[in-house]
């Protein structure tokens, strides 16, 4: 992925990680739209930060999608990049039978949404200079936090249609890039953005795009806070690592 001259629409960008790549990204001399569900939020964020656009869209409604799809579109005909960045992590205690309602909403979100995303644009990509599609999975794609049991399997899912996805769009010229954050310090869960164990966000975004830079045709970026999640099931040390994020219960 080149780091410049791009056009990238970011859903979720409205804080957090997808927030922070937006503003790194709009720096380098990208165009660049956020998305979001909240209309006053996003006209404040663009007001704040001049040379933004952005587009209401929630990613849990086929329609608003489409009307997100052809907003974009229309507006920015030069469309190479998107980045699903929208998501929700809740906890679920499998004992109570509503643990289902949370369930069914973190896949619709994190895995159902990206996915009509991608069937959405794919096909304008496809014929777009330099298009590049960004997943965002997470280390808990590799091993479960069993605190949040549909979170983690979300993401897990996401790992595994990335890897599908760059097979079957082989044959284009759609690079495939999947981002895999570790805890960072933002307000996805209650209490993260301040948890010492949380990567710093300033920290992560810094590494991040220092990997896009120097790592152009990188498949995964993973920064070094992931690697004991990325890599416990290669090196032998995932049932320690399942233990020990098993404490949260």
């Amino acid at each position: 992925m080149k780091t410049t001259g791009n056009t990238i629409f970011i859903p979720g960008a409205t804080s957090g990680i997808g927030l922070g790549l937006a503003l790194r990204f709009q720096a380098l001399g990208n165009t660049v739209i956020i998305g979001g569900r909240r209309a006053e939020l996003l006209d404040s964020l663009v007001a704040e930060h001049p040379g933004l656009d952005s587009v209401q869209i929630d990613i849990t409604d086929p329609s608003s999608i489409a009307a997100a799809f052809e907003t974009v579109t229309e507006r920015h005909p030069d469309l190479n990049v998107l980045i699903p960045m929208a998501g929700i992590q809740q906890p679920e205690n499998l004992h109570d039978a509503s643990f289902l309602s949370t369930s069914e909403l973190t896949i619709e979100t994190n895995l159902l949404g990206p996915i009509r995303l991608f069937a959405a644009f794919l096909p304008f990509l496809q014929q777009a200079t330099d298009p590049v599609v960004v997943t965002v999975s997470s280390g808990l794609a590799f091993v479960p936090l069993p605190f949040t049991p549909t979170y983690s399997a979300s993401k897990a899912a996401v790992h595994s249609f990335t890897e599908s996805m760059r097979v079957q769009l082989a044959d284009t010229s759609v690079q495939v890039i999947e981002l895999v954050p570790p805890a960072v310090q933002t307000e996805l869960m209650p209490g993260q953005s301040e948890s010492p164990i949380a990567m710093p966000l300033e920290a992560f975004l810094d590494e991040v795009m220092e990997l896009i830079t120097s790592q152009p045709d990188a498949h995964e970026i993973t920064v070094q806070n992931v690697a004991f999640l990325r890599q416990a099931t290669a090196n032998g040390s995932y049932p320690q690592v399942l233990e020990m994020l098993s404490g949260a219960l």
